[in-house]
């Protein structure tokens, strides 16, 4: 793969202006079906964000394009598979390998639409259930609709790091930042790997190590934080180095979505709902994730008072450490992400994890980006609310797996509990862009 994957990024390195259409196309490659088999996409993707954040893209026109590119690889698999239907399995590459198409076409008879979103994030189901969708006569609207979801996170879940790397490379950082940036990236990526470990192999107590790892970093990082000054400035630096009027917007939309009362409403109605529907453990789990989610972030940012970064005009009152708003919207979509995935096989599992920590992760980033928290503090709220999540599992876990809810419960709970959430966010707009005013 280096001997021409090599070659390829110096020459769009000598070559920037070719860089966006580059992006634009691997992405949409990464998309294609049969094709995304067969290119190192990920690594492609990365190496190419990682160029545009050296100053030849912005933040914006990067996660634009990778969003693009995806949604056309989504739409020509589609069409593929509905202009051919059954006889797609007699064309070039799949003649020879039934076995890409039949594992897609089980998990779309078995999952349906949440197949699309979930597997986005599945390397070898990504560029094959377009065209499954279309083969089995996916209503074009719905596919559509979902598959807008399904690449947006797609972008950013795969372009925003290589981005943020290369953005930081072409700042001139404090010399302290490139090591503390590999401590706190080399105890998330044990997090990740243990529990990705211990979920494919099926491990019994994959929740409780979760929940251990998960605390031991939160404890390194609660103790650690003042050494991390470089890094929480140097990260702010290149965030902020991104700021417009129209991402301002977006960002204080966004935002919106983890501010108090909306997570406290969404968590109310989450919980309510399934005690409504007598989803017992469910419920208990729910009520475990959340109430020990925001007990615990209360005491914590009372006991550290550190200082919020001074860059809007009227400061907020409150401390910064760990931040409120990330701890509440990890606890709140990691919970939809565990109860999704009961009962599923552990790639799906994982995927749903992944899925659900987009939206709480663009959350967490939108408070760096205006500026009210450092980078420590959205990470320290998300390893919490992981770590109470993991603990709250293992403990309605403790004698038997919990059951998955209903398709009738998922159709009830989630346009209430996302209804809600976004009626909040349009409803106190207008005060918050007066509130995030900058300096």
């Amino acid at each position: 793969m280096g001997q021409w994957l090599d070659p390829l990024t110096q020459w769009l390195a000598s070559h920037p202006h070719w860089l966006g259409l580059a992006l634009l196309l691997v992405a949409c490659m990464e998309s294609l079906a049969v094709v995304g088999l067969l290119i190192p996409g990920t690594v492609l993707t990365f190496s190419i964000a990682l160029l545009a954040g050296n100053g030849v893209l912005t933040l914006g026109e990067t996660l634009l394009l990778g969003f693009i590119g995806g949604l056309i690889g989504d739409l020509l698999s589609y069409g593929l598979g509905r202009r051919y239907h059954q006889g797609i399995r007699r064309l070039p590459g799949l003649r020879n390998h039934p076995e890409w198409l039949l594992r897609a076409e089980h998990y779309f008879q078995r999952y349906g639409v949440a197949s699309l979103l979930v597997g986005r994030f599945i390397g070898p189901l990504r560029p094959m259930l377009p065209m499954t969708a279309g083969m089995l006569d996916m209503p074009f609207g719905r596919f559509l609709l979902v598959s807008l979801c399904a690449a947006a996170g797609w972008s950013m879940a795969y372009l925003l790091p290589g981005w943020s790397a290369g953005a930081a490379m072409r700042l001139p950082l404090q010399e302290g930042f490139w090591g503390e940036a590999a401590i706190v990236a080399g105890g998330l990526l044990v997090l990740a790997a243990s529990t990705a470990y211990g979920s494919l192999r099926q491990l019994r107590w994959v929740s409780a190590l979760s929940a251990a790892v998960s605390i031991a970093i939160l404890l390194g990082l609660f103790f650690g934080w003042p050494h991390f000054k470089e890094l929480d400035e140097g990260l702010l630096a290149v965030i902020q180095s991104e700021r417009s009027s129209m991402l301002d917007r977006i960002m204080v939309v966004i935002t919106r979505l983890g501010d108090f009362h909306t997570q406290l409403w969404a968590g109310v109605l989450l919980c309510v709902l399934l005690l409504m529907l007598r989803q017992w453990r469910a419920a208990i789990f729910s009520i475990l994730t959340l109430l020990g989610t925001a007990t615990a972030n209360g005491a914590l940012k009372a006991s550290f008072a550190r200082v919020r970064p001074e860059v809007l005009m009227e400061p907020l009152s409150s401390y910064s450490f760990p931040s409120g708003h990330s701890s509440a919207a990890f606890a709140f979509f990691l919970t939809l992400g565990v109860l999704a995935g009961r009962d599923q096989p552990p790639r799906l599992r994982l995927a749903w994890l992944v899925l659900a920590s987009l939206p709480a992760t663009a959350i967490a980033l939108s408070r760096v980006y205006l500026g009210v928290h450092w980078m420590t503090d959205v990470t320290a709220g998300a390893l919490l609310a992981a770590s109470i999540c993991a603990l709250s599992l293992t403990l309605v876990q403790w004698r038997a797996p919990m059951a998955t809810l209903p398709a009738k419960v998922w159709w009830l709970i989630l346009p209430a509990c996302l209804g809600l959430i976004g009626a909040f966010s349009v409803w106190a707009l207008p005060a918050a862009m007066q509130m995030y005013r900058y300096q």
